[in-house]
Parts: structure tokens; sequence; C-alpha cells
């Protein structure tokens, strides 16, 4: 099945997915919207384009595990998400992946302007193979 997920953002929302064996996720694109009623139609414009059959939207929860306004806003995002699309959508913990994600550029030496773009895209990837991962190991439907 082709999973999407969709790492939220205020100006840039990073989309990922993963090929129909469930293997391995890559990014996708970076969605550069920061009006909260046109994301979720250029999200599902992405979905629609990369066939995708399952999404998974990325749950910002606090480090303790509690969930603040960015996890009800991530859900209500979803939510409307699943509206629009008829694909079924699902939340998926992201705690720590953009540090993560930096982390991987700081070893590819990504700087700038190149940097900036590619951590949600590279964020989004890693809330994918957590899914994926979790999925593998029957942790996820």
């Amino acid at each position: 099945m082709i999973i999407m997920s969709v790492d939220l953002g205020k100006a840039r929302t990073g989309i990922a997915v993963c090929d129909k064996t469930e293997f391995l996720a890559s990014p996708y694109t970076v969605i550069f919207e920061k009006s909260p009623n046109k994301l979720p139609e250029k999200v599902c414009e992405a979905a629609k384009a990369c066939h995708a059959e399952l999404i998974v939207v990325g749950l910002p929860k606090n480090m303790d595990g509690s969930e603040g306004e960015s996890a009800q806003n991530a859900r209500a995002f979803a939510e409307k998400l699943g509206e629009l699309t008829g694909i079924e959508t699902v939340m998926q913990d992201e705690r720590g992946t953009t540090i993560t994600a930096h982390n991987y550029l700081n070893e590819t030496n990504t700087r700038g302007k190149k940097r900036k773009n590619a951590v949600d895209a590279v964020a989004a990837t890693i809330i994918l193979q957590d899914y994926l991962d979790k999925k593998k190991r029957g942790n996820m439907p």
C-alpha cells in the first residue's frame, strides 16, 4: 500500500511516501503554504498525485506525552484531510523527528536555504519510517 506522511508546519509542510511494499519511506515534497484554509487542499493534491492509500499525520506531543494546541491542530487537520481525500488518516507521534532530521542534514553537510527547504520533508520521512517500522513489529494496524 502506498502510504503518505505529513509533517505539518506553519509555513512549510513536509510530505513523504513509501513504496507499495511499505519497506522504505522517502521524501516527496515540501508544500509552502501559510494559509490554514489552503493547506489541506494542497496536501490533498499531493495525496492524489502519489496515489496514497493511507495518510499518516505527525502528532506533535509534548516531551511528557501530553498534547497541547499544536497536537489539537494536527488532529483537526488530519480529520479535515480525511474528509477532503476520502483516505483514512492516522496519527503518529512525531516527538524528536525535527531534531533527528537536523542531525541527518548535519551528516550530509546540507546548509543554508537547501537545508531549510529539506528539513520538513526529512522529518515527514522519519515520521513515516517510524510508522512503517512499528507496523512491521505488529504495533500498528
